[in-house]
This record gives C-alpha cells, structure tokens and sequence, in this order.
C-alpha cells in the first residue's frame, strides 16, 4: 500500500514562515567547505589528513548566517505581522546558537512532516544540507525515523531529492534518553566517544 500526501495550505505557510525568516541569505548550493581536523593533538600530529579521509573532501557544516542581527530581527518581525503574533524586542540566542526560533503547533497538525519539508525547503531556497532533529524520547524517535521513511518517496517527486538520514545516539545520555538524527548521511559519529551512529549498521 502506498501513502499519499495532500500538500496542505496551513503546513506550506507553517514552512514559509520559519524559511523567510533567512530571506536574504545567499543560496550556497554547490560550495564545498575543509573539514576543521579540530584541536586533537594526536590527529594534529598525523599530518594533514584524519583517518581514512582526504582533508579537502566536503566538509560538514552549512554556510554561516550572512545576515546581521537587524536583517534577521526585520524578516522575523515580518513573519510575526503576517501571522499577527506580537513582535520580538530581539534576537533570542544561546551558546553555540545565533538564533532560536520557536515554532508552535497544535498536535496532530503534521509537525514532523513540516519540519522536514522546511528543511528541503532551506535546502532549496539557500543551499543548506545539514539539519538535526533533537527527541526527548525512543519512541518519538522511532517516530520520526518512521516518519522519514514513509516521506521518503513524496519529498523525492516534490524536490528532485532524496533526504539521507540516520540516528545517532548518545551512549551516557541523560535520563530522558535524548537522541538525534541528522539528514544526510555522511557518518563520522563513530570517531566520537558516546556515540554512536545506528546509520552505519
């Protein structure tokens, strides 16, 4: 049996409206970027290369923000006015992270589904190709993980492009069990401690 997915017009604004919130940011398709060997000495000292990888292969990161902080406050306060939602003083952010957004949405409205056509949707609009999924539990992982799969075929006839996916699991996670996937496919959690990646079988 094969599922069929409506496009429904309160799900393509849902999108829409966390994708304008970078217009302006220049579609990056097709840049390459070095991989960063990172600061571990014993790597460092083997030379130019890590294990097993050509140190000038595509490296793993999406383009950085091109936008300044006021850029990204107006296309935000533009999203906010059409969705007549109250405007934001400023940016929000934490360590690590520029911005935070949050996206609310009722339950059983097709968030998941959402997010994954927002993210081949950044990936149209500015080039981006790689995006993790944070979950509080195994079941809504394996929810998600269900959820990509039965998309699979629908996202591949609406973009041209097939989303490669896997799950990574932190082996001293916290009680809540916290785990996350990341689409495409290009597996180096292994070189980690903690983790691992259920990806690469």
């Amino acid at each position: 049996m094969k599922l069929k997915f409506k496009v429904q017009p309160y799900q393509t604004n849902a999108v829409d409206s966390v994708v304008d919130c970078f217009a302006g940011q220049v579609n990056t398709s097709g840049i390459a970027y070095r991989i960063d060997p990172g600061v571990n000495k014993k790597l460092l000292a083997q030379g130019p290369t890590l294990p097993g990888m050509d140190i000038e292969q595509t490296g793993f990161k999406n383009a950085d923000l091109q936008l300044t902080d006021a850029q990204l406050l107006t296309n935000i306060h533009a999203v906010q006015r059409r969705q007549n939602l109250p405007l934001s003083d400023k940016l929000v952010s934490s360590a690590g992270c520029k911005v935070n957004l949050d996206v609310e949405m009722e339950t059983g409205t097709g968030k998941t589904y959402c997010y994954v056509k927002t993210f081949f949707e950044m990936n149209k609009r500015y080039g981006w190709t790689k995006f993790i999924v944070v979950v509080p539990s195994i079941a809504i992982r394996e929810g998600v993980l269900k959820s990509l799969e039965i998309t699979a075929e629908h996202f591949t006839e609406s973009y041209g492009k097939k989303a490669r996916f896997f799950c990574l699991q932190l082996q001293a996670a916290a009680p809540s069990g916290k785990l996350f996937l990341r689409c495409g496919h290009q597996c180096h959690g292994h070189q980690y401690p903690g983790v691992q990646c259920h990806g690469c079988g």
